[in-house]
């Protein structure tokens, strides 16, 4: 499509994944437009010193001749306008403006797709679970995505190649590089099953740490639902489970083989905090096609609507009140021993952390009041409160309410 080369310049003047793409496309409807409006500098777009310098020094052939080479390898690259580019995708926090992918990307075209996270030091239990559950799903039509790690990632797309399904393994690196190198010789028996390998990083990038946690609002979005089959108690299936909550989708999770191990903490935590147990198959197809009950919080907050005496759905103010009150806090005007004191806050956290944790030092708050109060994307705060957990930050209360830890 001859609109990509001007998404990928595009990426290449601004950085892979950085929202000031979609600040600079919000001027134009088309990334074509962008482009001539910012060599030309026509002022419409304030840009700083680094992305100036970059305007001037990349020229468009770069992109095309980047493109060219893809091709010659057999990588292929879907833009955000291209009609390949997967749906799911469209509607979440800085989506990808480009995906580079080798294998078969239509495979996404369906709405029964199933992210399936874990550790990668996975016990029997949890990996005959993954293989089982996954291949049921495949046989029944859903396509599985995961992220291509050793453990219950690789059970979870071989479950489905092994039958001639297609699997979409979502990459942290370029889908050009062999990582994690004990998995690669599966490549070609994904592939040959109509698989697809996606990547929102150019051919040829390493997989450095930050990568993944970019990378998981991606496995987060393309499935329809999320199953854990195993997590610990600081686990990155966890920061994928949340993001998977934040937009929207149901979360499903493997009962702990052992509730006393920290090998299952994070199915403890998740499964306290509403998510759907997963015994087989049909738990995970009943939550896509919409015959599961709804969850614990969501018929909570109706009858919290009930209780207000309106046939509405409640602000977010309301939620908040209501799942205080369900958590037996009092409302925070009426608490009369709340501390005054600035809470101490680790140099390591971001700018946009600090915020959620000021806005919790006053006593405990719902994740939409916080993300109205701080005017932020739902997805992008459960990242950000995911990680705040993990440094022991913030701890999270039934309902999707979250306090500072002190």
């Amino acid at each position: 499509m001859e609109e990509t080369k001007y998404w990928l310049w595009l990426n290449m003047v601004f950085g892979t994944g950085n929202h000031r793409i979609w600040e600079v496309m919000s001027f134009f409807r088309t990334a074509e437009k962008a482009y001539i409006s910012l060599t030309s500098d026509s002022g419409i777009v304030s840009l700083n010193d680094s992305e100036r310098k970059n305007v001037n020094a990349i020229p468009l052939r770069n992109a095309e001749i980047f493109l060219a080479n893809c091709a010659k390898r057999g990588i292929g690259a879907v833009a955000f306008t291209d009609p390949d580019y997967p749906e799911q995708l469209k509607h979440i926090y800085n989506p990808p403006s480009l995906l580079y992918y080798k294998g078969n990307i239509s495979c996404l075209k369906t709405e029964l797709t199933v992210t399936s996270v874990g550790t990668r030091k996975a016990t029997p239990y949890s990996l005959k679970a993954a293989k089982e559950i996954c291949s049921e799903l495949s046989a029944r039509g859903a396509v599985i995505i995961s992220g291509f790690a050793v453990g219950i990632d690789l059970a979870s797309h071989m479950a489905a190649a092994d039958i001639g399904r297609p699997t979409v393994c979502v990459m942290g690196c370029g889908v050009d590089v062999d990582y994690p190198k004990p998995n690669f010789q599966y490549k070609d028996t994904i592939l040959a099953a109509g698989g697809v390998f996606i990547s929102e990083f150019p051919p040829g990038t390493p997989p450095n740490s930050p990568n993944f946690p970019k990378r998981n609002r991606i496995l987060a979005a393309l499935g329809a639902a999320a199953v854990v089959f195993q997590a610990g108690a600081k686990s990155g299936s966890l920061i994928t489970a949340n993001l998977a909550a934040g937009q929207g989708r149901e979360v499903l999770c493997l009962p702990p083989a052992d509730i006393f191990s920290g090998e299952f903490a994070g199915n403890v935590k998740l499964l306290r905090d509403g998510a759907v147990p997963m015994y087989d198959a049909s738990d995970v197809m009943d939550c896509i096609t919409g015959k599961k009950k709804q969850s614990a919080e969501t018929s909570a907050v109706r009858r919290g609507a009930e209780v207000f005496g309106e046939r509405r759905e409640p602000s977010a103010d309301e939620i908040n009140s209501f799942m205080r009150a369900m958590n037996g806090i009092d409302d925070v005007k009426k608490e009369t021993a709340v501390s005054t004191e600035q809470p101490e806050l680790s140099d390591e956290l971001s700018e946009t952390q600090r915020r959620i944790a000021m806005e919790l030092s006053d006593g405990p708050l719902h994740a939409d009041e916080l993300a109205q109060r701080l005017v932020l994307d739902p997805s992008e705060l459960m990242t950000e409160l995911t990680e705040l957990e993990i440094f022991g930050t913030v701890r999270s209360l039934p309902g999707k309410m979250f306090e500072l830890i002190r």
